[in-house]
């Protein structure tokens, strides 16, 4: 029956359309991940998607939306923009002269997965994936049998 149960945690948060929200929002996914191996890579890749957001669609006039949701296997990072603009996000491989473009790259190399939803009309969602990596407990000199509770 566990197969059938969620213990997911979702996390939700909009953004006014202004740049300095980004480092908000980045304090915002550290402070949900804190203590997790993921944090820095989730912190990363919500900066990347949310400037993407900004400079690439109507959010930079209204909002955009994160959403963090974290289950025992997998770690979603996804930001929905506000559309707008014609042309949906995708993996460039810009020439190495081009100051922009690498953006979505750098996420899909960090992410287990990569996906874009949506239109111009109702907005884009680029959801990135990570596998869930338990801490290893053997690099903080934690005991397992002593520190962790059995099930």
């Amino acid at each position: 029956m566990d197969e059938y149960m969620s213990r997911a945690r979702v996390w939700e948060f909009t953004c006014p359309g202004r740049s300095e929200e980004v480092s908000r929002v980045r304090r915002w996914t550290r402070d949900i991940l804190t203590g997790s191996p993921q944090a820095d890579d989730a912190a990363l890749i919500v900066t990347e998607l949310a400037t993407n957001a900004l400079l690439h669609s109507s959010s930079g006039r209204c909002a955009f939306h994160v959403t963090v949701t974290r289950s025992p296997r997998t770690l979603a990072i996804s930001v929905t923009d506000a559309g707008g603009k014609p042309g949906a996000p995708r993996v460039e491989a810009p020439d190495e002269t081009e100051p922009h473009g690498r953006g979505l790259g750098l996420v899909s190399a960090l992410a287990d997965r990569l996906r874009i939803r949506g239109d111009e009309k109702s907005g884009h969602t680029v959801t990135a994936e990570l596998q869930v990596v338990a801490p290893d407990l053997s690099l903080s000199g934690a005991n397992p049998a002593t520190e962790i509770p059995a099930c």
